[in-house]
């Protein structure tokens, strides 16, 4: 491919570089210039233009990330159309993704026209959402490169989708004293909550003294009518002949591992009896954030084997998140915690939906901005607060279940300032920064906020934390609590941004793709989502 400056009498089939205005006519940019678009140029004026002009044996961008996405499909995978020169892979059902990095990287490292990015292996998603993209970066480049990279794409493997796979899950609690019996209650209803985005569920629970044969009895009382035990003990375990690994050998079955390398999620145990997993959750999986005991759960609905040498591979990345509140040995005292609140923004009318309340449209059969609540319930922000105002209790309705305390704004019709000011003034008073989410950015996930709220804390709360895409500001941002008082100063329908935009404070940009700039507005964006709009 040439790229460069063409005279107007040799750019019939160049590849227009950027767009041209003249005379009251337009082309855009990646516009094939035909025979009538030259003449027209002719007669405006123009002597050359800036394009693209492929040479033998070279494929438009559209034509290459096709035949490249194509070698990628697996059962599982919708591979969608092209468009300037990219291609997304989509999950057709929920489960965990899969992905042969060696292949990866050697088909990135053809060329650099040629690029594929991919989820975190072994991310869990739902069933519509992105796992990859194939993006070809010039208007077009060589066949042979783009066949290269199909030859491995068409090896197999390279991306894959394991679906996850109900299980019948039987749920074991161990009693003492000092434990209270709401704790018990959440741990219950947070547990089959996790279990929900794999359609498990909970069919029986047991709740024995912390007592070793006490725990197998109940194991063995659950294996018959549940394909996976989880064991919850009301002491931490600290030892491999502690209770509940010591529960799983006397119920006849085996002890895989005992620990793990993933903080929070250390106190993991992991056994089998009778061909059934047998899990002791370590104390943090009694909370919704992300932990190890997530890890291990996800692969063994989703039918991934997980033995000893898997768990001590998880180290790599298995810092999931500062335990600022932990003490350290011969520390006399905690440092203070950076502690960020969300503010979920979820009063508009949504006019330009033309309609249907957009925060009620479905993707995957669940609406909007219960994904959204749902990615900040399960991130490692402390709180939510929800704002709702227009159809104000269907959108309650729809987050009933979640972690997530609801305000109202009777003012939403003001503008979006009136939910900004509700949402912020409802936060707890020792909050250092206010995550602000909109509700109609389905592709934002928990993994995405936790690191905004990392770079928050890295800037020891005082910056302002904003999501990109491909460099270009997006959504969610943290606003640190010095700016608190300015957002109670807006008016009308003004958002945070003009507050990032005018204030002293540095930006602190964290890239999380796609996500940052994908909202639902409209019908077209709703439908090209894959949604459908609310009733």
């Amino acid at each position: 491919m040439k790229f460069g400056p063409v005279s107007i009498d040799e750019a019939e089939g160049a590849v227009l570089a950027h767009s041209v205005a003249v005379e009251g006519r337009s082309w855009r940019k990646a516009t094939v210039l035909g025979a009538d678009d030259v003449a027209a140029m002719k007669v405006a004026g123009l002597k050359q233009i800036i394009a693209a002009v492929l040479e033998p044996g070279d494929l438009d961008e559209n034509a290459a990330a096709t035949q490249i996405a194509a070698g990628l499909a697996a059962p599982g995978i919708e591979v969608r159309r092209a468009a300037t020169g990219r291609v997304n892979l989509h999950a057709e059902k929920a489960g965990l993704l899969v992905v042969d990095r060696a292949a990866v990287d050697a088909i990135n490292a053809i060329d650099p026209a040629i690029t594929i990015a991919t989820l975190p292996e072994f991310a869990p998603v739902s069933a519509g959402q992105m796992l990859a993209t194939v993006k070809i970066i010039p208007f077009a480049v060589a066949g042979t490169l783009v066949e290269r990279a199909a030859d491995i794409a068409r090896c197999g493997g390279v991306i894959g989708l394991h679906g996850f796979q109900p299980k019948r899950v039987g749920l074991v609690q161990t009693v003492l004293p000092s434990v209270k019996a709401s704790v018990l209650d959440k741990t219950t209803r947070l547990t089959a909550q996790r279990l929900t985005r794999s359609g498990s569920a909970i069919v029986r629970e047991l709740r024995t003294p912390h007592d070793e044969d006490e725990v197998a009895g109940a194991i063995a009382a659950l294996k018959d009518e549940a394909d996976m035990v989880i064991v919850f003990g009301a002491s931490a375990v600290s030892d491999a002949a502690d209770v509940i690994p010591a529960a799983i050998a006397g119920a006849g079955g085996i002890v895989t591992r005992v620990g793990m390398p993933v903080d929070p999620g250390n106190l993991l145990v992991l056994g089998e009896l009778d061909g059934r997993p047998i899990i002791g959750a370590p104390g943090c999986a009694r909370s919704p954030k992300l932990n190890g005991f997530d890890w291990v759960l996800d692969r063994l609905v989703a039918g991934i084997p997980v033995d000893d040498a898997d768990i001590a591979g998880m180290g790599v990345g298995g810092l999931l998140m500062e335990i600022e509140t932990r003490p350290q040995p011969r520390e006399p005292r905690a440092a203070p915690r950076l502690v960020v609140d969300a503010v979920l923004l979820a009063a508009g009318r949504g006019q330009r939906m033309g309609g249907p309340n957009k925060l009620l449209s479905r993707i995957s059969g669940q609406p909007l901005v219960r994904h959204a609540a749902q990615a900040l319930a399960g991130s490692a922000v402390r709180s939510v607060v929800a704002v709702t105002g227009h159809e104000g209790a269907r959108v309650r309705s729809v987050l009933e279940g979640l972690d997530v305390h609801l305000v109202e704004n009777a003012d939403y019709a003001t503008g979006l300032a009136s939910s900004l000011k509700t949402g912020i003034a409802a936060l707890p008073q020792d909050v250092a920064g206010a995550l602000v989410a909109l509700g109609d950015m389905p592709e934002v996930t928990s993994a995405h906020i936790d690191k905004l709220v990392q770079a928050f804390v890295g800037e020891r709360g005082n910056a302002i934390v904003r999501a990109t895409h491909a460099g270009k500001r997006g959504n969610p941002v943290i606003l640190p609590r010095s700016l608190f008082e300015a957002v109670a100063k807006l008016e009308g329908d003004t958002g945070a941004r003009q507050i990032v935009e005018s204030s002293e404070l540095p930006v602190i940009d964290v890239e999380i793709g796609a996500a940052a700039s994908l909202d639902i507005d409209t019908p077209e964006a709703l439908a090209l989502a894959g949604g459908e709009p609310a009733d």
